[in-house]
């Protein structure tokens, strides 16, 4: 059972009555998706602009303009990353700006649109994606070539900057869209765009053409989702094409930037691939073994080689992996399933270099993680890619979004003062309030996707067997040895029990049950089954089953006191606190100012209380643990002869790190010293 591959279920087959997750996934589809549609059509006041819609507009009017021989001329040659409208001046009806990268926000909304309509159809709302579906197909050139930018900066500059002005990722955004919308809604008209952006792109990189590879990974693992939905293999021979080609000499970006190096008359650079760390492009992937370079790429890069691995069988494209997730799990995640340790260039730093108070840690960052391990449970069904992939989505996931859907950090630090995240420059990428909106709007909407396709994350299933992951209460279908069988997932984390029972149709095979590593202790209670011992962390139960049948999970589950490895610097004699997946964090609003004079002590750990809080609607599970304060004499000199501080007992409310931020600005602290 170990090298089991198997596959998750279809969205519609599982449907998600979690009350937790259920108030998630309706806030997405009420609130966020409303919200973020005005913010694509730049509608939110006092929000950045986000100008998706705008340059969706531009290009249909100019490609309309060409289409008809109107002698269509660009209306800017600004290569610059970011173009905006000078100060003082409107912007042009017909001109770009926004990033380089802005078609993708879109595609991630419609994605998100789509995985909504498998779960809840909803008429109004998919007359608003087929207006954005419309749009997008006038904006696509005859050729199949679709990128704003250079629609309306100029075709001749066309993927000559793929390292980084993301044509390809943009593309790899508009065909996971485009499957999810042909999934909910059976319409081929979003998915023939991509298969025609496609061809452009197969026609000029595939294997008989040019070398080149995307600077920001997602191509690869939407062309294996592409190549699945269709099974036409020239999606699966592209997607291996841009793998073989990264990283090897000579490199492909320093090709790139030597081509307009030499009309500059410009000195060339080598062209060696190890100058390309930042963007995975150093060695050939097959040999890498360390996460690097910029987070949210590395995770796009690792879950498309998972995907190679699973569906052509390479070995060494799986022992990479292996090797990735050690580095990226074992050295270099916070403990709230956030990566990215450093702000420059918002990547992965050295191994155990995890700040608190300047930590990055995108939310993209997270949702990466997140796609890593499915796509590695995929591989092989081993307990520790699912704790990951939980520990993820309950807190930096979840973290990035306010609990009214309504703003959103980019940003996941595990330590918050706001009078120096205002004040110091070295902490200005640190907001201590969750913005409206982001001019690089990459987060929000890839929240709204990755909520929205829970049900794909609960559970997989192989040919005879059907593996639950998470604990997430929902009604599956799945079909053991060609047999369809309904089943009820039933999880209360507070009471430590999970029931899994058939509700229709019977079939044989096995039942597998995750071992959460938060759990001390786990039973198994079997109706007409037996039990085995477990494997890669899972109870297997086989058997014939029939309606009526259930198992039972009864776990131990208790407040952790968990310190990090001595080797991470930073957390050196800290401590914080988790429950079940939650991580938890002390806030202004509940222990005053100055969080850093808290002790805590994690001996006492089985003193912790937990009492409901409510925080914006939501009724939270909150923690009090005992603990201590520094006392600090008004009149106490800057420096002075060493001794023991004083200290005075002291209750420390606790509340989980996803809610933090939700009652306004105040500090916020994940690690306590421990006293």
């Amino acid at each position: 059972m170990s090298d089991t591959i198997s596959a998750p279920l279809p969205l519609r087959s599982v449907r998600v009555t979690d009350p937790f997750w259920s108030r998630e996934m309706d806030l997405i589809r009420t609130a966020v998706i409303p919200y973020q549609w005005d913010a694509l059509n730049d509608r939110i006041p006092g929000a950045a602009p986000s100008w998706w819609a705008h340059n969706m507009r531009a290009a249909a009017r100019a490609i309309a303009v060409k289409k008809v021989g109107g002698g269509y001329a660009p209306v800017q040659q600004n290569c610059g990353f970011v173009i905006s409208p000078e100060e003082g001046k409107p912007p042009m009806e017909d001109g770009f700006y926004g990033f380089v990268f802005q078609d993708s926000d879109g595609y991630k909304w419609l994605e998100a649109v789509a995985y909504q309509l498998m779960v809840k159809p909803d008429a109004a709302l998919q007359k608003q994606a087929q207006e954005a579906v419309d749009l997008i197909r006038a904006a696509q050139e005859e050729d199949g070539y679709l990128n704003t930018y250079y629609s309306l900066t100029g075709r001749d500059r066309a993927f000559t900057n793929l390292k980084d002005h993301h044509e390809l990722y943009c593309f790899g955004h508009l065909t996971e869209a485009a499957v999810a919308w042909k999934q909910a809604t059976g319409k081929d008209d979003l998915l023939d765009v991509a298969r025609r952006f496609g061809r452009c792109i197969f026609k000029r990189f595939g294997p008989d053409g040019e070398r080149g590879c995307p600077g920001h990974e997602i191509a690869e693992m939407a062309l294996y989702r592409l190549y699945e939905e269709t099974g036409e293999t020239e999606w699966k021979e592209l997607a291996q094409r841009f793998l073989d080609v990264r990283g090897t000499d000579p490199s492909t970006f320093a090709l790139e930037e030597n081509r307009r190096l030499k009309k500059e008359g410009k000195k060339e650079l080598p062209v060696t691939a190890e100058r390309y760390r930042y963007y995975q492009a150093h060695k050939p992937v097959r040999d890498m073994d360390e996460a690097v370079g910029h987070a949210v790429r590395q995770m796009y890069l690792a879950s498309g080689m998972a995907d190679e691995a699973r569906l052509t069988g390479n070995e060494a494209m799986r022992a990479a992996c292996e090797r990735l997730w050690r580095s990226t799990v074992h050295e270099k995640m916070y403990v709230t399933g956030g990566v990215g340790g450093t702000h420059v260039g918002e990547a992965f730093s050295r191994p155990y270099d995890l700040p608190s108070d300047t930590a990055y840690s995108e939310t993209c960052a997270a949702i990466g993680l997140a796609f890593f391990a499915r796509r590695m449970l995929q591989l092989r069904p081993k307990a520790e890619y699912a704790d990951v992939m939980e520990r993820a989505l309950y807190n930096t996931v979840l973290s990035g979004m306010a609990l009214d859907g309504k703003s959103f950090f980019y940003v996941n630090p595990l330590e918050v003062d706001p009078a120096a995240c205002e004040t110091d420059e070295r902490l200005s990428h640190v907001k201590p309030v969750r913005q409206k909106w982001f001019g690089c709007a990459c987060c929000p909407p890839n929240i709204a996707r990755i909520v929205s396709s829970l049900g794909q994350y609960i559970a997989t299933q192989s040919e005879d067997a059907l593996y639950i992951h998470l604990y997430i209460g929902s009604e599956i279908k799945a079909t053991l040895n060609g047999r369809e069988i309904t089943l009820k997932l039933d999880a209360d984390l507070r009471k430590g029990s999970a029931r899994l029972t058939v509700l229709s149709g019977e079939g044989s095979g096995t039942l597998a049950f995750r071992v959460p590593a938060w759990a001390d202790n786990t039973r198994v209670s079997v109706s007409g089954a037996q039990a085995t011992a477990c494997a890669d962390g899972y109870w297997l139960v086989s058997g014939h089953w029939q309606a009526g049948d259930s198992v039972e999970m009864a776990f131990d589950i208790s407040v952790q006191a968990v310190a990090a490895s001595p080797l991470v610097r930073e957390t050196m004699h800290q401590v914080c606190y988790t429950w079940g997946p939650w991580v938890y964090c002390a806030e202004e609003a509940d222990n005053g100012k100055n969080l850093h004079l808290l002790r805590a002590c994690p001996e006492k750990k089985a003193e912790a209380q937990f009492r409901d809080m409510e925080i914006d609607g939501l009724t939270v599970p909150a923690l009090t643990v005992p603990g201590k304060r520094v006392t600090v004499p008004d009149s106490a000199p800057l420096y002075a002869p060493w001794h023991q501080p004083e200290t005075e007992e002291t209750k420390i409310t606790l509340i989980p790190y996803f809610a933090w931020n939700n009652r306004g600005k105040g500090e916020m602290r994940v690690w306590l010293e421990a006293e």
